[in-house]
């Protein structure tokens, strides 16, 4: 049995191999129409066409996972080159000299202490002290507390926290990877809690600040941290609710309550130790580094250098290691480091900026968005949220996209002669919105690290929250649109 389920996975796995380089080719060789290759004035070159065919090729082997993701990123770096879209060793450069991979290593050993010290498990008894043992309640305790922390830490870093907290609880439970739904949902819950947080504040995720500069320098326009919060919390809470109603409709858990009592997980918290000296030492170094991130303007003045998000992180790694600080050491921390899925940021920052240098993502906006601007505003709001979603699935990046869509979206606001405003703050806030593509963003990278969903799992689920989410976010926005006198 074991072999014929064996080689029925590699029948398919072959198929979709197949069908990828099948659509590849075809976009290579097909030539494509002049009155298609041109759109409002935005020309899809060839070195254009082979980017996007490359990205359908990496797609839809991420999405089926025929073969291992971080190897597709790898190929398709050799893919671009082949085909003189860029050379190899500038995409390489591109990916791997960003200073993500920095901040990714970062809040992967952070985590790893985390777990390793206690800390993790003493949060999680607090947690479970709080929701009871109700599987459906910790659902939503997740995905509340990811919510409230990421509107002031960003979403990577809290769900860089959150993630051991739950694996915790699942392997406390028996709870399979893969097989698990209450696994499933809850790694994914550790994932969106984060993200839907993150659109609430400017801090919150790495595309806000982008999408405030661009608003400054091109449109003069100073959207202060208020002014964000003004759209981006009453959008972020709003979305809790739905975000749990689809992941008990995907992944409903198959027990009903976890082994302990309610009564039992209340005792345990109130009888759990003190905290000793390691636990002490991470969360001191985890709090060093949550306030350096949120007083980063104020230390960017101070000091007069830039800080960027990875920065802070490098202190405290550091920290860590100094002679006498902790008792944990490297050789165990490496283990809880997911080399895979560094690759997979990298060579997905590597591919998203080809799209960009070649101008087919300028291409692909425009004829997604070119027609916004005789439609009823609210009409405007939703289409901008919704097709800013599909364009996070074709860039794999939730900063590519916010850096690609944003400058065009301004431009395109005031060709059309509306304020700026009316579109880029459902798109500013869209840019961080990831929950269908595991690729998209660091924040579903960490959970998925974990190994407790596939990237199936995250796929179909989060394009039914994604169409959901995006109807919630642009009732919001209009909503508020209209009582500040924004529509």
């Amino acid at each position: 049995m074991k072999n014929i389920n064996g080689k029925q996975d590699v029948k398919r796995q072959i198929f979709y191999l197949l069908l990828a380089i099948l659509i590849l080719a075809l976009i290579v060789l097909i030539p494509l129409p002049e009155a298609l290759s041109r759109v409002r004035g935005a020309e899809l070159t060839r070195e254009g066409k082979l980017a996007l065919g490359v990205l359908l090729f990496a797609l839809i082997l991420w999405i089926t996972e025929a073969i291992p993701f971080h190897i597709t990123g790898l190929f398709c770096l050799f893919l671009l080159a082949a085909f003189r879209v860029d050379t190899f060793v500038s995409l390489v450069r591109t990916g791997f000299g960003n200073h993500i991979i920095v901040f990714f290593i970062g809040v992967l050993v952070l985590s790893a202490f985390i777990t390793r010290s206690g800390l993790g498990r003493r949060i999680s008894v607090f947690i479970l002290s709080r929701t009871g043992n109700s599987t459906r309640m910790i659902l939503l305790g997740f995905l509340v507390t990811g919510t409230l922390i990421s509107m002031w830490i960003t979403d990577m870093a809290v769900a860089a926290m959150l993630m051991p907290l739950a694996v915790a609880i699942l392997k406390e439970e028996g709870c399979e990877p893969l097989k698990s739904k209450f696994g499933k949902g809850l790694l994914i819950a550790t994932a969106w809690g984060s993200i839907i947080g993150g659109i609430g504040t400017p801090s919150g995720a790495g595309p806000n600040p982008l999408v405030i500069g661009f608003l400054k320098e091109m449109a003069g326009i100073d959207l202060t941290f208020p002014g964000w919060m003004l759209f981006g919390v009453p959008s972020a809470l709003l979305l809790i609710l739905p975000c749990w109603g689809v992941l008990l409709l995907f992944f409903p858990p198959e027990m009903r309550f976890l082994k302990k009592s309610r009564v039992d997980l209340k005792k345990e918290f109130k009888e759990f130790p003190p905290m000793d000296r390691e636990e002490k030492v991470t969360l001191g170094v985890f709090l060093f580094t949550a306030v350096t991130w949120i007083a980063t303007p104020w230390l960017e003045k101070i000091s007069g250098i830039s800080i960027p998000i990875s920065m802070p992180l490098v202190v405290s790694v550091t920290v860590f290691f100094l002679p006498g600080i902790s008792s944990i050491g490297w050789k165990e921390v490496e283990r809880e480091i997911s080399w895979n899925s560094i690759l997979l940021i990298v060579t997905g920052i590597s591919i998203g900026m080809s799209l960009y240098t070649t101008g087919a993502a300028e291409w692909l906006a425009l004829a997604l968005l070119g027609g916004i601007g005789n439609v009823h505003p609210f009409v405007q709001v939703f289409a901008v949220v919704i097709i800013v979603s599909i364009l996070k699935v074709t860039f794999s990046s939730n900063t590519v996209t916010a850096t690609i869509i944003i400058p065009i979206l301004i431009a395109l606001a005031e060709n059309l002669g509306i304020p700026p405003l009316v579109i880029i703050i459902p798109a500013g806030l869209t840019s961080s919105m990831a929950f269908i593509l595991v690729t998209s963003t660091p924040t579903n990278v960490i959970p998925y690290s974990a190994g407790y969903f596939s990237i199936r799992d995250m796929a179909l689920s989060g394009t039914v929250f994604t169409i959901i989410g995006s109807a919630v976010v642009s009732i919001s926005i209009y909503v508020i649109g209209l009582l500040t006198g924004l529509y």
